[in-house]
């Protein structure tokens, strides 16, 4: 009468329950935020002019204009003429401009044409990299301010 297998009908989706273990611990707050995907620019698209946000961007297509999002994706197909800036930074495809990020990692097939300045570096064999890497400077602690000396004294000489 019953078999262990469901059978679903044409185009129907079964969707079973999570196990209590792997439930969220806040139900309420895994509601109300949806999970964060990468904003993509596809392979027949092509942009003119810049592109800012806080996510993050995968570029498979082509951006002519500077870049600045969360962390950005190029992949083998995508190219970016322009400055990019970003928390991290992948690169597949290629870059013609400079690339600000804490973190830049360089794929064997990546084109980078344009200094880095960076906090860490990663360079696979193949990736080809004209430009200048620049280590992010850490802007110096203020110099404290010592207490200026006190003004000399000067000596009363008496008059006659």
């Amino acid at each position: 009468m019953f078999s262990k297998q469901a059978k679903a009908s044409k185009g129907a989706v079964r969707i079973e329950p999570l196990p209590m273990s792997m439930a969220p611990a806040n139900p309420e707050a895994a509601r109300k935020a949806p999970p964060k995907v990468a904003s993509l620019v596809s392979p027949d698209i092509t942009i003119e002019g810049g592109i800012t946000g806080d996510g993050e961007l995968q570029i498979d297509g082509v951006v002519r204009g500077d870049v600045r999002v969360g962390r950005l994706t190029i992949g083998e197909t995508g190219h970016v003429e322009g400055s990019v800036y970003a928390e991290a930074v992948e690169v597949r495809g290629r870059i013609v401009g400079a690339i600000t990020a804490k973190q830049v990692r360089l794929y064997g097939t990546s084109y980078i044409d344009g200094d880095i300045t960076h906090e860490q570096l990663a360079m696979e064999t193949g990736a080809f990299f004209q430009g200048r890497s620049l280590k992010f400077q850490r802007p110096a602690a203020p110099p404290q301010a010592q207490p200026a000396p006190p003004p000399p004294m000067l000596e009363a000489k008496p008059a006659g």
